[in-house]
């Protein structure tokens, strides 16, 4: 059991005897009264949303998950191939499921897929991913510090900002869990 102020975005806890994940999760001290912790739940039987609201003082169930690495391979209509590295086994997975995971698939890499009563829930992606630059403006000759970074749009679609001096078709590593750009990747030997 943790403190309803203990959770946070990504977690897997139990209400009310359901099983959901943590979308988003806001500290709230309103002027009066009590410290409240907003959330917003997604229900990994049916993928209902809930709006929850938990006093400071609640006490929360923490769910947790079994996970299995998985190579994403492709995707498939409006859905995302993976392989399981014990077994080659391949599974398909919903966007709803992915959530935004999305923003990270890039063929090859392996994510941690979390299950649920043998289910697929969700996946975790890895805490650095490379990803190829596809579109952004060029550099800016006299740039202002003010202006040390700019859009880019990267290859899974995401839009990241990037320093001035990143050109279409580098790699970049991001770090997924801010979405921020890290550095430029030298070569591309494989991913992070």
């Amino acid at each position: 059991m943790i403190n309803a102020i203990q959770i946070r975005k990504g977690m897997v806890i139990k209400v009310e005897g359901k099983i959901y994940k943590v979308l988003e999760a806001t500290h709230v001290t309103p002027g009066k009264g009590q410290a409240l912790m907003q959330t917003k739940l997604r229900n990994l039987k049916d993928q209902t949303l809930l709006d929850y609201r938990f006093r400071s003082k609640d006490k929360v169930e923490r769910a947790f998950l079994e996970t299995v690495e998985m190579e994403y391979l492709y995707k498939s209509g409006d859905e995302y191939v993976f392989m399981n590295l014990e077994n080659y086994e391949q599974i398909k997975l919903a966007s709803e499921i992915i959530g935004d995971g999305t923003n990270y698939l890039v063929p090859n890499v392996v994510f941690l897929v979390e299950r649920h009563e043998e289910k697929p829930v969700g996946i975790e992606p890895p805490l650095t991913i490379d990803i190829k630059v596809v579109k952004t403006e060029p550099f800016l000759k006299g740039a202002t510090q003010s202006a040390s970074s700019k859009p880019a749009v990267l290859e899974t679609g995401i839009t990241i900002n990037v320093p001035q001096f990143i050109k279409e078709g580098e790699i970049v590593r991001i770090d997924t869990r801010q979405g921020k750009y890290l550095e430029r990747v030298k070569s591309k030997t494989g991913s992070a």
